[in-house]
C-alpha cells in the first residue's frame, strides 16, 4: 500500500537516492546526457528553495567514488542546500567505509556542501545499539540506508530485504529511507513509512519507461508526495542490446554448425579449416579465428 497524500503546504524533507553523477553518457541513452542529469539536479535545488527543507539522501551521489576535478566542481556549484547523505558502495574505493576518506563525497564534506549522516552506509545495518541518524524535532527518527529493498525480488539471488519486513523488523523508526534499487515506491506498516525514491536519471536500457522522482515528505502526518522529474522523452534506446543479442544468436549458429560437422578423426584446427571452407567463412573473420587458436 502506498502512503501519498496531495499537500499544499510545505514539506519537511525531500527524499531522494542514487543520483549516480556521472561524466560519461550511458550506453543506452541517446540524447545530451548532461543536460539531463544537472537540469533534474536544478530541479531538485529548486524544490528545496521553494520549501526550504532537508534534502534526505540515501547514498550513490556519484557512479564512481573518484569523481573528475570537473564533476567534483559542477557538483559543488549544483548540489540542493541542506543535503544530508550517506556512503552507497559506488561511493567508496573498493566498496571499502573505511577508506571513505579518498572519496569524492568526502570532498563536499570538507567543502561544506553536504552533511555525512552517521550510519547506515552501505555493508552497514540497524543493531540493538542504532537508534536513528537523522532526528527530525519530535515529530520522527528517521533511518537513511543504503540497503538494497525491494517489493519483489528484482532479480534471481538477489541479497537485501523485502521492504515490509524490514518495517517490521525496525520499529523504532517512523520513516525508512533506502537506497540501492533504481526502482521507485513506498510501503507502509502500522503508520510507519518506508521510501525507496529510485534513481534521479535513467542510466539502464530497462528504465525505457521509468519517470524519475523525489518525495516530498510531511513529518505531522508521515506521508510522501512523489514529484517527478523533468527528463527526455525517448532518449533511451535498446539498441546497443539488440545488437548484442544479434551477435550472440550468430555464435550460437556457429557453434552449432561445428557441432553437427565435427569429425573426430581430425585435430580441432583441421576441423576449424574444414568448417570455414564448406562454410565460405569470409578471410577477416578466419583470421580473428586463427588469432583466437593462437
Amino acid at each position: 500500500m502506498q502512503r501519498t497524500i496531495k499537500r499544499r503546504n510545505k514539506a519537511s524533507a525531500i527524499l531522494t537516492a542514487d543520483w549516480h553523477l556521472r561524466e560519461t553518457t550511458p550506453i543506452c541513452f541517446t540524447g545530451d546526457f548532461q543536460k539531463e542529469q544537472w537540469t533534474a539536479v536544478e530541479f531538485v535545488a529548486a524544490l528545496q528553495k521553494k520549501h526550504g527543507c532537508v534534502v534526505l539522501h540515501a547514498g550513490d551521489l556519484f557512479d564512481h567514488w573518484k569523481p573528475s576535478p570537473w564533476l567534483l566542481s559542477m557538483t559543488i556549484s549544483m548540489i540542493p542546500d541542506r543535503f544530508y547523505t550517506i556512503y552507497g558502495q559506488h561511493d567508496l574505493p573498493q566498496h571499502s567505509l573505511e577508506l571513505e576518506y579518498k572519496s569524492g563525497i568526502n570532498v563536499l564534506r570538507q567543502a561544506e556542501k553536504l552533511t555525512v549522516l552517521s550510519g547506515c552506509h552501505w555493508g552497514q545495518a540497524p543493531n540493538t545499539n542504532f537508534s536513528t541518524n537523522f532526528e527530525f524535532g519530535k515529530e520522527g527518527k528517521i533511518l537513511v540506508w543504503h540497503h538494497l529493498t525491494y517489493q519483489t525480488k528484482p532479480f534471481p539471488g538477489a541479497e537485501g530485504g523485502m521492504a515490509a519486513g524490514i518495517l517490521r523488523k525496525y520499529p523504532q523508526f517512523d520513516l525508512i529511507v533506502t537506497g540501492d534499487n533504481h526502482q521507485s515506491f513506498t510501503e507502509e506498516y502500522q503508520g510507519r513509512l518506508l521510501v525507496n525514491p529510485g534513481n534521479l536519471t535513467r542510466q539502464v536500457a530497462d528504465q525505457i519507461n521509468f519517470r524519475p522522482r523525489v518525495y516530498l515528505w510531511y513529518a505531522d502526518t508521515n506521508t510522501v508526495e512523489p514529484v517527478y522529474l523533468p527528463y527526455t522523452e525517448g532518449a533511451i534506446s535498446r539498441e546497443h542490446i539488440d545488437v548484442i543479442e544479434q551477435r550472440d544468436a550468430r555464435i550460437d549458429a556457429f557453434i552449432s554448425k561445428l557441432n553437427s560437422d565435427w569429425d573426430v578423426s581430425l585435430s580441432f584446427e583441421d576441423n576449424i579449416e574444414a568448417f570455414c571452407q564448406a562454410n565460405e567463412v569470409r578471410e577477416p573473420i578466419k583470421q580473428i579465428i586463427y588469432k583466437a587458436l593462437e
